[in-house]
């Protein structure tokens, strides 16, 4: 596996399963900051190392009408002070490359949307900003092929780049995980397995995603026992009514006990 390095108090590809998870988007400053309360206080009673996740702007909906985010600006202040307050990680997307330094002053993790893993421009922009970046494999791109995604941020100077497996497109509107891709993407970087956008069928609900979030949970336990080094999960407190990805969120209650058996797996792996 390559590098390993550090996102505050969270090691990444260090052999410490870690966690990252929050509402796909921003709804609200009051909704943001008490499911980063809510996960926090899980993850700091099983001890798993936390980066709270949540978006600014999700550019790539589905249907123009669909709920995007509180904007650059906004998101960013929301961020920054659930950072400065809980002392938590944040990591949010990024979409173009003039959102990438504003969005570093607020995130110590730029995320590059699997739609956009390929895009050179946006990948540099984020390598220069110094923060960690995570590229989402593209559900058409090949996992040995991200070596170049991975090479454009390095080429900035930034080491600190990590890979995510979201699934691969399969037919329409349904996407299947090839667990192979695991061992190739750790070869170049670490790798994070995202088990909520796994189970999204894009664009499969009349102008939303649907999901099968019923299966969130066989998935995550899989991708552990492959041996990566972080988990990737939308988490909401109320998925029905979510206002972005609630078809394939996992619901809040359910996080503790799938950690918790995501823990033993970890365990004997690496025994």
């Amino acid at each position: 596996m390559s590098n390993s390095f550090e996102i505050g108090p969270v090691q990444v590809g260090a052999g410490r399963l870690f966690l990252i998870a929050g509402p796909c988007v921003i709804e609200s400053e009051y909704h943001a900051r008490k499911m980063a309360d809510a996960i926090q206080k899980v993850t700091a009673e099983l001890g798993v190392p936390f980066i709270f996740k949540a978006s600014y702007d999700k550019a790539n909906r589905t249907s123009v009408k669909s709920y995007r985010g509180p904007g650059l600006l906004e998101g960013t202040r929301i961020l920054g002070r659930i950072a400065r307050e809980t002392g938590l990680p944040v990591l949010t997307d990024v979409h173009e490359p003039a959102q990438c330094e504003v969005a570093a002053e607020a995130a110590d993790v730029l995320q590059i949307p699997a739609f956009l893993c390929r895009q050179t421009d946006l990948l540099l922009a984020a390598g220069k900003t110094g923060r960690a970046v995570n590229i989402k494999k593209g559900q058409f791109v090949a996992p040995w092929d991200m070596r170049y995604s991975a090479e454009k941020v390095r080429s900035t100077g930034n080491e600190r780049v990590f890979l995510t497996e979201r699934g691969a497109s399969f037919g329409y509107n349904n996407l299947v995980v090839d667990f192979r891709s695991l061992p190739y993407m750790r070869q170049l970087a670490p790798v994070v397995f995202d088990g909520t956008h796994a189970v999204q069928q894009p664009s499969a609900s009349e102008g939303t995603s649907g999901g099968q979030p019923e299966f969130i949970p066989t998935l995550v336990r899989a991708a552990v026992a492959a041996g990566v080094d972080g988990v990737f999960l939308e988490v909401h407190d109320d998925p029905p009514n979510a206002k972005s990805d609630g078809a394939n969120a996992l619901d809040l209650k359910l996080l503790k006990p799938l950690l918790e058996k995501l823990l033993a797996i970890h365990a004997v792996v690496n025994a």
